[in-house]
Order: structure tokens, then sequence, then C-alpha cells
């Protein structure tokens, strides 16, 4: 997270399979010129060692500002404000579980059977949203925004390319939606933090889920 975002690895997707959303760039956002990328990559950098040194809470645009050295402005006109900030952070951290899916190795990446690939992502995001939680609820977009936001569709376009190879009569753009819903991180933190569940739990439960939707066995 404190590196600047690479470019994400040439798809091997199957070829009917429907786009993936790369994350980077708000669309109202121009192309970033070189300085500008440099500049926003320190800023980001800024704002992962306040996450690591006083967590999510010392994240402040005055803070990162001062951080970075510079003046608090160019924070606020390069993300708004400080949910997008955050938003800017989790992007980053989304390019990496994004590039893993497409090009990763497997069972993440291609070459590992679609039912295989399905249960590996959740795990992955699951795990992903646990040492993040703190993070993800900060930047977490208003309720009319959650779904439509550009990491959510990216996401939910990538299950349900799998489900379609796993069921494909069944409607799999809904079942994509319920497989997500179970990996809110919002749900996470109630049931790990406030209902102290273990993280093998959730694990198992996320592969029976998977199971019982697609009308397979879990794995031995």
């Amino acid at each position: 997270m404190s590196s600047a975002p690479q470019p994400f690895p040439t798809p091997q997707e199957p070829s009917d399979a429907p786009p993936l959303l790369e994350l980077g760039t708000a669309p109202e956002e121009p192309c970033l010129r070189a300085d500008a990328a440099r500049n926003r990559a320190r800023l980001l950098e800024a704002a992962a060692r306040l996450i690591a040194e006083h967590g999510v809470a010392g994240v402040t645009m005055e803070a990162v500002a001062s951080a970075a050295k510079v003046g608090k402005g160019t924070v606020f006109r390069r993300f708004g404000d400080r949910t997008g900030l955050l938003t800017a952070l989790l992007d980053h951290s989304g390019r990496q579980l994004q590039a893993d899916f497409l090009g990763g190795p497997p069972p993440l990446g291609p070459g590992a059977p679609p039912l295989e690939r399905l249960r590996a992502f959740g795990i992955a995001v699951l795990y992903r949203s646990a040492e993040q939680l703190e993070l993800q609820l900060a930047a977490q977009p208003e309720a009319c925004r959650r779904f439509s936001h550009p990491a959510t569709q990216a996401l939910r376009t990538h299950v349900t390319m799998l489900l379609r190879q796993i069921v494909p009569d069944a409607d799999c753009e809904l079942l994509a939606q319920t497989l997500l819903a179970s990996l809110d991180p919002a749900l996470i933190h109630h049931l790990t933090r406030q209902c102290g569940m273990p993280m093998a739990r959730l694990e198992s439960a996320w592969v029976d889920l998977v199971a019982r939707v697609t009308r397979t066995r879990p794995p031995v």
C-alpha cells in the first residue's frame, strides 16, 4: 500500500467473460501527469504510514499534508476530502487483489476450475477485509453509492463470471450479490469484533455457502 499502483496484468479469463472494471483514478479525474502521479503516490505513502502508526483515526487531511511536506490545499485538491483519501488507499489495495484474480497463480488466478477459484476468491476477500477493517469501514461509500462503486462492481463482475461457468442456468448476477453480501466489511467487523467469531469459522462458512449456492459438495 506504500508504493505507486502497478498496471494490471493481461486478463486470462475466457473470451466470452464479462470485462472486469479496472480501478484507478475516478472517472471524472483526467489521466495524471507523471509529476502529479508521483505526488499522489507520495500522499498515499504518507497516509499509509499514519495508519500504521496511529490507526485510521490518525489520518486527517492536515496530518497527511504535514507528513508529506505539502500544503493542506494540495491534499484537498487531489482527493477532495478525507473519505476520498481513504477510498484512494483502498483502491490501491483493490488493484492488487484484482491483479491476483485476473492474472495471479491459481487457485485464485486463472488455471484452476471455476469452483476452486470462487472458493479462493472469497477467502482472499475475507482476510483482506479483516486486515483492513478500520480502513474499509471508514472509506465505505454512502448507502446509495455502495453497490455502484467501481471496486464493488469489479468484484461482482468476477463472481458473476465464475458462477456462469459453474451454474449457467442460475440467476448469476443476483447470486453474486448474495455471495458478496456475506463478505461485507461491516458484517465481518460484527462477527469477529463483536461476536468473537474466529476467522476459521468465517472461512468454513464461505466454503459451505459456495457449495450450497452452486449445488456442489464442499471439499473434503
